[in-house]
């Protein structure tokens, strides 16, 4: 399989673990070793100022902290846009990449045009995406910066919904079918 890096995978409604049910994933490193990726579209109630002071500058005052997924969710990540890219640790598509661990946030914040920062992050094991995208438990999008730095409310939908075709009826689900 060619690597999905800066893709989207955008959570079928037969995937109802709940660190994924609806969830937008951005693959952020994919190879025959396995994946990892951090989750789009889950908000953390606690700011960056309360959680992690020192990254306040990247971020507006009352931005939240993000969930990237279960795997080490009190690690830090940081994903920007870049003015220039070679400046970010490793680029996960176009302009957008992670920042280097041993940056100074103030710098940083000058060289990005945005930034979000996420806790823990989502990965698999060595074929284990493959075999979920098999189970078709996943459907792939290709991302765009805005789906990184996105402030609507669905992600899940809108990203369904620009995807298009049968997907675009898929994306009018509501989260509780039951309760419609």
């Amino acid at each position: 399989m060619d690597s999905l890096q800066g893709k989207l995978l955008i959570a079928a409604p037969s995937l109802v673990d709940p660190n994924f049910r609806r969830a937008v994933v951005l693959i952020a490193q994919h190879s025959d070793d396995g994946a990892m990726g951090l989750v789009l579209n889950r908000p953390a109630e606690t700011t960056v100022a309360e959680a992690v002071p020192p990254l306040a500058p990247l971020v507006e005052d009352d931005e939240v902290v993000w969930s990237g997924g279960p795997v080490e969710p009190a690690g830090v990540i940081v994903l920007a846009e870049y003015d220039a890219p070679a400046e970010s640790e490793e680029l996960v598509f176009g302009d957008v990449g992670f920042m280097p661990a041993d940056a100074d946030p103030l710098l940083v914040s000058v060289a990005t045009r945005r930034a979000r920062v996420f806790a823990g992050y989502a990965g698999w094991g060595a074929g284990q995406l493959e075999a979920e995208l098999e189970e078709d438990s996943w459907y792939v999008e290709t991302a765009a910066p805005e789906d990184v730095f996105n402030e609507a409310d669905d992600l899940w939908s809108d990203v369904l919904e620009r995807k298009g075709g049968p997907y675009r009826l898929l994306s009018k689900m509501p989260p509780n079918p039951s309760l419609n």
